[in-house]
């Protein structure tokens, strides 16, 4: 079963197709010098036949159907064949089970050869909902018609419209159905979504208040660490490169969604929204003070301790040196 398993990494990429494309030049150029291909295919084929003398029954299960894999993909009709491997052929599950694993240009290169097989819907719908993972129009009835390939090239139009401009992409992206006009649906689109240039989103964001809220109330934290939350945090909704008010409303509506999703953990601690507040701006500054390069001083432990405990006086020694801990093994919380 080894052989099948690396099937999608090997028989489709662009290097094996390559080398069989080269092969086959190679050979038209040696039967033009005069060589012989009959000689050369009895000897390549005598080759394989002592190669597969050797038993290995362990790469020769028969699928349902009857039909033998391990033949199947061995078998070539000419030398012409050699390197390339009929999916048509295969059963439907394989062959599309190897076609997921293409990007969408890989996939139109592959329609080009097996049009019914690189065509189908479930295919590019797959493409779609990996990369934009919510559009409101997956959650509509669709139109007769409705092709998942024509949707896959407006969600990348759009994206990059979105990427050029924040504004004209959300209502290209409005305009063509995909997303409705609610702070909602493109808070959720945004949260799903990994195409989206962080620089022109946090203008978007900053823009966009009642987006920011509904995309801050989209997290979960509950039973994270303070500063692995607050990372999660960042990774989603990018922090300005200076302080200001946007920092500070970002670390505001945090503060206020980590003890929402914490409130057992807030009281054993005795924390309020306040003191995170207080506690992630004193990481956001450690991170700072022990990832850069200008800072030769580096803050030990003792001193965040005694600075945060100065700020927020309620806090346990204890639970201030596992924050200190976290960003000196892990790094920076907003990185």
């Amino acid at each position: 079963m080894a052989r099948i398993t690396l099937l999608p990494k090997c028989c489709f990429s662009s290097l094996q197709m390559g080398q069989g494309l080269w092969r086959v030049a190679r050979n038209q150029q040696l039967q033009q010098e005069g060589y012989s291909e009959q000689g050369y295919l009895s000897r390549e084929q005598s080759r394989r036949m002592a190669a597969s003398s050797i038993p290995n029954t362990s790469h020769r299960k028969q699928v349902q159907g009857g039909i033998d894999i391990y033949h199947l993909l061995k078998a070539r009709k000419s030398k012409e064949q050699e390197g390339f491997i009929n999916l048509e052929m295969l059963p439907p599950e394989l062959s599309f089970t190897i076609l997921s694993y293409l990007n969408a240009t890989d996939l139109c290169l592959a329609s080009c050869v097996w049009q019914d097989l690189a065509n189908d819907e479930l295919l590019w719908q797959g493409l779609c909902k990996s990369t934009w993972g919510h559009c409101s129009i997956y959650n509509k009835n669709l139109p007769l018609g409705f092709s998942f390939r024509k949707l896959y090239m407006q969600l990348d139009e759009g994206s990059l419209t979105f990427n050029a401009n924040p504004d004209e992409g959300v209502n290209y992206f409005m305009s063509k159905g995909i997303l409705d006009d609610s702070p909602k649906e493109i808070a959720k689109f945004i949260f799903c979504t990994r195409t989206l240039n962080w620089k022109k989103l946090r203008i978007y964001l900053d823009e966009r208040r009642d987006v920011l809220d509904d995309l801050v109330t989209l997290h979960n934290f509950r039973n994270q660490f303070l500063p692995n939350a607050l990372r999660e945090f960042f990774r989603h909704i990018h922090a300005p490169e200076e302080r200001g008010e946007y920092l500070e409303t970002l670390i505001t509506k945090f503060s206020h969604r980590f003890c929402a999703c914490n409130p057992d953990l807030m009281r054993e601690l005795g924390l309020s929204p306040d003191a995170v507040y207080v506690l992630c701006y004193s990481l956001i500054l450690l991170s700072i003070d022990l990832t850069s390069p200008h800072v030769k001083n580096k803050m030990s432990k003792r001193e965040f301790i005694r600075n945060t405990r100065r700020a927020a006086q309620n806090i346990s020694e204890d639970f201030v040196g596992h924050l200190y801990d976290n960003i000196y093994l892990i790094g920076h919380v907003a990185a």
